[in-house]
């Protein structure tokens, strides 16, 4: 009789909820907003917030809440998909390496070493270096600097379960590979999986605001977080409240992970 799994506390719950919500504003933003976060309007700058533009406009007229919805979309959807890139061969090579052991362990143990040695957010400046400015090589490089998160937990995870009485007992009996994986491992791997994927996503949008912010991401005038923060920071005293706006999308982001790991971001 298998354990019974522990429930998520509230916490966890809430920002699970969070991170919901702003991914359902990345979804329905622009479609709800429907203007063109580009679109210029040098009659109209640095509105304050009114009925005509919620979020004010900047020193080009362009709209802050589009621009905020865009960016919004932009940075969650690439965040996601680096992240879902960095999880497949971060979970296979994690199991790969507890199921056989020995050399092939090894191995796949060095070459996370080697990828950690680096910082991620280093790492990602690298190969983002190879096409200045392209969101191809951001996302690749997010993609390298997560899989050895993958890695390591599927490794630590599968190494117990695979030692297990009810594998031992499938393998016994005579079951194959793949019976103990979609029995066994996945079960066991994926309540965990599901909680890391929302972490590294969000991760992935700090990283991808912060080489905004310096610069060295998306380029203007796409709309993303980090570069909406560096473009607002000139007129912070006639118009704070367009620092104010993907600022909160930030802090709201960087609560929910605190929620659902609190351990980890006190570590």
């Amino acid at each position: 009789m298998g354990r019974a799994k522990p429930a998520a506390s509230w916490q966890q719950r809430t920002g699970l909820v969070l991170i919901g919500l702003l991914a359902l504003w990345a979804l329905l933003g622009p479609w709800l907003v429907g203007a063109s976060p580009i679109e210029q309007n040098l009659r109209n700058q640095l509105a304050t917030p009114g009925a005509a533009h919620w979020l004010g406009t900047d020193v080009l007229g362009r709209s802050w809440l589009e621009r905020l919805a865009h960016a919004t979309q932009l940075s969650l959807g690439m965040a996601l998909l680096a992240a879902l890139s960095a999880a497949v061969p971060g979970t296979l090579l994690g199991v790969l390496a507890a199921w056989r052991g020995g050399r092939t362990e090894r191995v796949l143990l060095m070459l996370a070493d080697a990828v950690l040695a680096i910082p991620g957010l280093l790492l990602v400046l690298l190969i983002a270096a190879l096409a200045p400015g392209q969101l191809w090589a951001l996302y690749v490089g997010m993609a390298t600097a997560l899989w050895v998160e993958y890695f390591r937990v599927c490794r630590a995870m599968a190494r117990p379960v695979l030692a297990g009485d009810a594998v031992q007992a499938s393998r016994l009996l005579g079951f194959g590979r793949a019976y103990v994986l979609r029995r066994h491992l996945l079960p066991a791997l994926a309540p965990t999986l599901g909680t890391l994927l929302a972490f590294t996503t969000a991760q992935a949008v700090l990283a991808l605001a912060a080489l905004g912010f310096v610069g060295v991401g998306a380029q203007p005038p796409t709309a993303e977080l980090g570069l909406m923060i560096t473009e607002a920071m000139p007129y912070y005293e006639e118009a704070p409240w367009l620092i104010a706006a993907p600022t909160a999308v930030l802090l709201w982001l960087v609560a929910a992970m605190m929620l659902i790991q609190p351990e980890r971001e006190a570590a």
